[in-house]
């Protein structure tokens, strides 16, 4: 299987993050998801990523697609869980993560507009999601080790590669001073093998 992504895209890295933990082979196709010829366009209509192209040519798309096929993938080491109210447990924190990280984007491409083009009320919009998740997020974990269960799963995938973008991104704001708790999971989830992998280049 082939994942088209960028490598500095967090929604890309939660499904390299969890294709190292499953330990599933894959070919990376870096790609730029600006460019009119891009080849992802070919499988991707929407031109977003990551898309993940299976052997057969299916392609699947957006995130959570990918990452729910992919835990589905070996009978073994699942990281969403198979009785309902646990899994829903985690994709409600699957959603905040990416409410978080849509917040996020918003801010990054509006600045990257010319200045008398920009919006402050956008920005302050976006601003207060990532606010409110980052508290909802902080409460929620409280002092337990991960954010649902009693062991790492997608919760923590997700969650971490939202707040090491906003620590990629977003170097100037301490959320770590408010949410200790947050900082020690993600220090926690950096040492992974799977994490440090993936880590964003500086751009």
């Amino acid at each position: 299987m082939k994942l088209y992504t960028s490598l500095t895209s967090p929604y890309g890295r939660k499904a390299r993050v969890m294709l190292a933990e499953k330990r599933i082979d894959f070919e990376l196709v870096q790609t730029d998801v600006w460019d009119p010829n891009s080849e992802l366009l070919k499988f991707n209509p929407l031109g977003k990523v990551p898309c993940l192209v299976l052997d057969d040519g299916n392609a699947l798309y957006d995130s959570p697609v990918i990452l729910d096929y992919l835990d589905s993938v070996t009978p073994v080491g699942h990281l969403i869980p198979e009785t309902t109210r646990p899994r829903i447990q985690v994709k409600r924190w699957e959603a905040l993560a990416d409410g978080v990280l849509d917040a996020a984007i918003a801010i990054v491409l509006e600045k990257k507009r010319a200045p008398q083009l920009q919006s402050a009320d956008w920005i302050a919009r976006q601003s207060g999601k990532i606010e409110r998740g980052l508290k909802v997020m902080s409460d929620e974990l409280g002092d337990t080790a991960w954010c649902t269960g009693h062991s790492f799963n997608l919760s923590d995938i997700v969650v971490g590669c939202a707040l090491m973008y906003l620590e990629f991104r977003f170097a100037a704001v301490n959320w770590r001073k408010d949410y200790p708790n947050l900082g020690q999971l993600t220090d926690k989830l950096a040492k992974r093998n799977s994490f440090k992998n993936t880590v964003p280049p500086a751009s």
